[in-house]
């Protein structure tokens, strides 16, 4: 397991990028194609960078990329990439909603990597993180594009099943995803909802 995480921690080092949470992204993209050039995505819980670096690699110069974070976030976009803006706030703030929509009304993709501050109490983390899910959904209802894509990070729990029955009933094709570089022992998940119906 040492192992496992050295070399993701070294691999993100060496191909600068400042998290190993970029081969969680890279490792869903490669495989069901989120996003491609020109399109416009929508970061939520950016903070350091890596998943907003690499959004902006792959939909190249004609594209766009919104980072939003809580926490001050400004990485310069690597070369080839689409220009990326950096949002400082709270995605239930509706001033921050507004500055996301003068932006771009609409996007191809909504990702989000957030995880609330752990307790060590599997119940109420669960808890925590399903209102973060939520809150990121009612961003995506707002902002996907019909036939958009919809991706946010999950802790397993006992209200996973309702979750994913409801997003059936909004995204043509869902998935619960263990990408391979997250740690084995980590209840963390991805839920990812493809051909939003609008």
């Amino acid at each position: 397991m040492r192992k496992v995480r050295d070399y993701y921690f070294k691999k993100a080092k060496k191909d600068k990028y400042p998290a190993r949470s970029v081969f969680k992204l890279e490792e869903i993209q490669k495989k069901y194609r989120l996003f491609r050039r020109g399109d416009a995505i929508l970061d939520l819980g950016c903070h350091p960078g890596s998943w907003s670096l690499y959004a902006s690699e792959v939909v190249g110069p004609s594209g766009l990329v919104i980072g939003v974070d809580l926490q001050e976030t400004n990485k310069e976009p690597r070369d080839g990439g689409s220009p990326i803006h950096w949002l400082c706030g709270d995605i239930t703030d509706p001033e921050l909603v507004a500055q996301i929509k003068a932006l771009r009304p609409a996007f191809k993709a909504v990702i989000s990597d957030i995880a609330p501050k752990t307790t060590g109490n599997r119940w109420a983390d669960h808890q925590h993180s399903m209102r973060l899910v939520v809150q990121t959904l009612e961003l995506a209802h707002l902002f996907l594009h019909e036939k958009g894509h919809y991706l946010g990070k999950i802790f397993q729990g006992e209200d996973m099943p309702a979750l994913v029955s409801d997003l059936n009933k909004q995204f043509g094709f869902v998935k619960v995803i263990k990408p391979q570089s997250s740690r084995k022992e980590s209840r963390e998940v991805f839920v990812l909802g493809m051909d939003y119906r609008g």
